[in-house]
């Protein structure tokens, strides 16, 4: 592997084997004689500094706020199937991603037979709620399973609040009037924002199809409201009820500003993002992939370590 271009010792690793994610702000995206570069100031997560990305061998570069983009950086991104999506700090916010087009169609053929088939629907629905909560539901009714998970969620709150010592008067939410809410509703809303964004920048790097969810049927976004749900009793949890609790004994301190920055650091000590992308493949292609579109040896990575440009 030559020095400063981390990742490209195996050029042209299929798609569906991806996974590492690369996290960049505050610089600019460009090609230079071949190579995706990023050339930063520092001021973010990442020291001043010349980057070369390993674009061959990662899902989705995650570019923050402060960052421009060429458009030979676009061109060779898409060329190599490898998403680009922009995003707030830590994730916190998804703005947009131009759709992927992997160099296999196995998991959104995948996603759309499990969808068309009522008996695979619900048996997708069925694993999502094992996921989530450790347990196999009986129940084959999907309204059912529904009504249990709402009263798992319930449940949860109360658990929260408790651990976080948050007073908890029940979950009340106006979607004409979002901010009418307590502080920890307005801090549930706010996570669930959050999440929802993280949510979307797995479904886009694994280049699944968002509209077509398993629980969720009506909303142009339904199978990542799928996927963020999978962490709504626990990470999203964490995140809204401690940041009611730092709310609280720093006074005043708007609990908008402390959801995001708690859930920008939570997405990152819990490879939140990664996790998401290994439940989406497992939720769709239980079995596998394919061994055509995944030769044994290409290995998955939650994240990719840069390193400068030597010299």
């Amino acid at each position: 592997m030559l020095s400063g271009r981390l990742g490209l010792e195996r050029a042209r690793i299929p798609h569906a084997d991806r996974q590492g994610l690369v996290w960049l702000d505050r610089g600019r995206l460009e090609v230079e004689n071949g190579c995706l570069r990023f050339v930063t100031a520092g001021g973010g997560d990442l020291v001043a500094g010349d980057y070369q990305i390993p674009y061959h061998a990662i899902s989705i570069v995650l570019l923050g706020p402060g960052s421009s983009v060429s458009h030979d950086a676009l061109r060779l991104l898409a060329r190599h199937g490898c998403a680009l999506a922009a995003i707030g700090d830590g994730a916190v916010r998804f703005y947009t991603a131009p759709p992927l087009m992997p160099d296999s169609s196995a998991l959104a053929r995948a996603q759309v037979r499990r969808w068309a088939d009522p008996k695979l629907r619900m048996e997708t629905a069925r694993a999502m709620y094992a996921m989530r909560f450790g347990e196999i539901v009986r129940t084959r009714d999907i309204t059912v399973l529904r009504g249990q998970e709402g009263a798992r969620i319930k449940r949860a709150y109360v658990l929260a609040a408790e651990r976080h010592g948050i007073p908890w008067h029940g979950r009340r939410y106006d979607r004409e009037n979002p901010e009418a809410g307590d502080l920890a509703n307005q801090a549930i809303n706010h996570a669930g924002s959050a999440m929802t964004a993280a949510a979307a920048v797995a479904v886009a790097a694994t280049g699944a199809i968002p509209q077509l969810g398993f629980v969720h049927e009506d909303s142009g976004q339904s199978f990542v409201l799928d996927i963020a749900d999978l962490y709504r009793h626990d990470v999203l949890l964490d995140i809204a009820f401690g940041a009611v609790r730092e709310a609280r004994a720093r006074g005043a301190a708007p609990i908008e500003r402390l959801v995001r920055k708690r859930a920008a650091l939570l997405f990152r000590q819990r490879a939140l993002i990664p996790g998401m992308i290994d439940r989406i493949k497992t939720l769709l292609m239980p079995g596998g992939v394919p061994a055509e579109a995944a030769p044994p040896g290409a290995g998955d990575g939650a994240a990719v370590t840069l390193d400068r440009e030597a010299g």
